[in-house]
């Protein structure tokens, strides 16, 4: 045999391979377990002081995007067999890199730290082993105090609600 006959005969196996990994159901490339077919994903309500007004509205979107596109997972409007909801319960801007003033003027900060914190509750109606309650997650991100908020204030939640949504997403179908 030829060596593109070997190459022709790897290809198909690992192909094949794929397939039925895949189509078992219970098993995916993304780590996920589960066996359930439905998930509700109530709109995460806004507990936090300050921030856009759109803040758990855009969070809600995103988890369920998330959940979407990385289980196989049907979004139901309630009593799904996955059920997840919370609150944005923190938004919170502060310094954390100060410099040395001039002349004994106080100092600035060279970084300003946007953090993020939901409360989220799961129940995994076909094993209670899963179930979270009230259980916080938070992540921040720094932007140089020099840039206006406004200007950075919509990349830097997405890159907040990006890892908070992994984290939620570990906690609760991949089981980590």
């Amino acid at each position: 045999m030829s060596s593109k006959t070997y190459k022709l005969s790897y290809s198909i196996i690992f192909i094949l391979t794929t397939v039925f990994l895949s189509g078992c159901g219970v098993y995916s490339f993304t780590g996920v377990a589960i066996t359930a077919e439905t998930i509700s994903i109530q709109t995460f309500y806004n507990d936090a002081e300050g921030g856009p007004p759109d803040l758990s509205q855009t969070f809600t979107n995103k988890l369920r995007d998330y959940y979407q596109e990385n289980t196989n997972l049907t979004l139901v409007n309630e009593d799904g067999e996955l059920q997840l909801e919370g609150a944005v319960t923190g938004y919170r801007i502060t310094p954390v890199a100060p410099t040395a003033g001039r002349d004994n003027e106080a100092g600035l900060s060279a970084l300003t730290r946007l953090t993020i914190t939901i409360k989220a509750s799961y129940v995994n109606t076909t094993d209670d082993a899963f179930n979270f309650e009230n259980k916080s997650f938070s992540f921040y991100s720094d932007y140089d105090s020099n840039q206006n908020l406004t200007t950075v204030e919509n990349q830097l939640i997405e890159e907040i609600y990006d890892q908070i949504i992994l984290d939620i997403f570990n906690a609760s179908v991949a089981n980590w």
